[in-house]
């Protein structure tokens, strides 16, 4: 019971992913502002920021739904922590485990789109409604060639289970050169989940305001945005499991730096990818997820299946 307590509020749980989110935020803003050629913002601006809103006043809109209102932000994080648990960070077996955890991991990660959504549509404003309603668009775009992606290679490895997964790649490292269609889609709608440009559709400030947090304020909002710099963690943390074995044969410490830089690894080409790119309308978003990633993500799928049988005979 206490150990299960210290996975959730402590480590991989609450607190590392509260400092790991703000630490992944300041260097996805920080090299975002070079590849611009800008300075960008200080190591604890991330931090600053956090305390600026939840030292602010907390409004409730009066046409909101007030229970959902509240509750929401805290969904959005309850859901992200509980996935982190489930995802490998010092070797090769998580903090919790069981065979399909992959697909609870994968559905956790669903819960703070709808929950976004779900900001927007009880707000009672019309900026909100429109980012909800994009927001919740563009989860049907990215969801499927997402799951698809990262089931794929669960094919080869014969389990439903991360740490299983993880086991299997870190003994057969050579494998993870067939998964590397499966990866770069993997990046590409993480954008989108994430809402990063050239997926911030939902969140264009330029269109309308702040999307679906556009009534929300003080620490609220803070947590929305925590829950946002959590997310991106662990989705990390999950491409990191499934698509780049490396470094599982060292110790405990060993291993949890190589997963620190693979994350990093990853959040650093999302920071590349989103300043090479423009914004792209919704249509556009939507006719380039089912067009051209989730036929890649398919093709992924298609080349573990051939694999696994061939290895199997």
């Amino acid at each position: 019971m206490v150990l299960n307590l210290i996975y959730i509020l402590i480590f991989p749980g609450f607190l590392f992913l509260s400092v790991s989110g703000m630490a992944a935020e300041f260097m996805d803003r920080k090299l975002y502002a070079r590849f611009q050629n800008r300075i960008g913002p200080p190591w604890f601006q991330p931090f600053a920021d956090f305390v600026k809103l939840v030292s602010k006043e907390n409004i409730v809109p009066d046409a909101a739904d007030k229970v959902l209102f509240k509750a929401l932000p805290l969904v959005a994080i309850a859901s992200v922590v509980t996935a982190m648990l489930y995802i490998p960070v010092w070797g090769t077996g998580a903090a919790m485990s069981f065979s399909g955890d992959v697909i609870v991991v994968l559905y956790l990660l669903s819960l703070p789109t709808l929950t976004f959504f779900l900001a927007g549509w009880s707000s009672g404003s019309l900026f909100s409604t429109i980012g909800a309603v994009r927001a919740l668009t563009q989860f049907f775009a990215y969801e499927v060639p997402l799951f698809i992606s990262v089931l794929s290679p669960a094919v080869l490895a014969d389990s439903w289970s991360l740490s299983d997964i993880s086991a299997f790649y870190g003994s057969h490292p050579w494998y993870w050169a067939f998964n590397i269609i499966g990866f770069c889609a993997s990046i590409i709608v993480l954008l989108g989940k994430l809402e990063k440009v050239p997926f911030d559709i939902p969140e264009a400030e330029t269109e309308i305001v702040g999307g679906s947090f556009t009534e929300y304020g003080g620490k609220r909002l803070a947590f929305f945005r925590l829950a946002v710099d959590m997310e991106a963690v662990v989705c990390a943390a999950l491409i990191s499991a499934v698509f780049l074995p490396f470094g599982l044969g060292a110790g405990p410490i060993l291993v949890f730096i190589f997963f620190l830089i693979k994350a990093a690894f990853v959040i650093s080409l999302l920071a590349l990818l989103r300043t090479v790119f423009a914004r792209l309308r919704i249509d556009q978003m939507v006719d380039f997820c089912w067009k051209y990633i989730a036929p890649i993500s398919f093709l992924q799928l298609l080349i573990d299946i051939i694999l696994k049988g061939a290895v199997t005979k």
